[in-house]
């Protein structure tokens, strides 16, 4: 079900391991999403189409239902779906509550990594990520394996920029 077309309050949020999915997932990796789906109360959301609703919306359910545990699970490298992850550290900030939360990312739609809550909130501050790779430029190797924007920065502008 959308996370936007869910009742908080509904019985089966109650006490319950939920899964919230990029919408995307479920086409991308069907293995993975139904890996992830057994026991837990499936969701999905698009932050490209669907905005930043998901940040108000987390937050009731977790003030109404009190979930036993929330487990994101998004595309690596999707601007939009990197939302979907601080909106979950957001909520349990706001609400100052502590709940079992995994945040895991596919990468390159084939490779399910689990990432923790502080590599989300780092991400939110550009300029801590900055002096990050100015003390492990390597980090651009890896990158160029998996983004085509800066693959085509790195092949194309990088010579007029030098």
């Amino acid at each position: 079900m959308n996370l936007l077309k869910i009742w908080v309050k509904t019985s089966q949020l109650h006490n319950a391991d939920i899964v919230i999915f990029g919408e995307c997932v479920r086409f991308i990796n069907s293995e993975i999403f139904e890996k992830l789906s057994r026991n837990h109360v499936v969701l999905t959301y698009c932050p490209e189409a669907e905005g930043s609703l998901s940040y108000g919306k987390i937050a009731s359910i977790i003030r109404s239902s009190k979930p036993k545990s929330i487990r994101i699970v998004t595309i690596d490298g999707s601007p939009h779906c990197f939302t979907l992850h601080t909106a979950l550290n957001e909520a349990l900030y706001i609400l100052n509550e502590d709940i079992d939360r995994e945040h895991y990312v596919l990468v390159d739609g084939k490779d399910l990594v689990k990432i923790s809550p502080d590599t989300v909130r780092i991400a939110r501050y550009l300029h801590i990520v900055d002096d990050l790779l100015k003390k492990n430029p390597e980090a651009l190797s890896d990158l160029i394996g998996h983004s085509l924007e800066y693959k085509y920065a790195y092949e194309k502008l990088k010579p007029k920029l030098s």
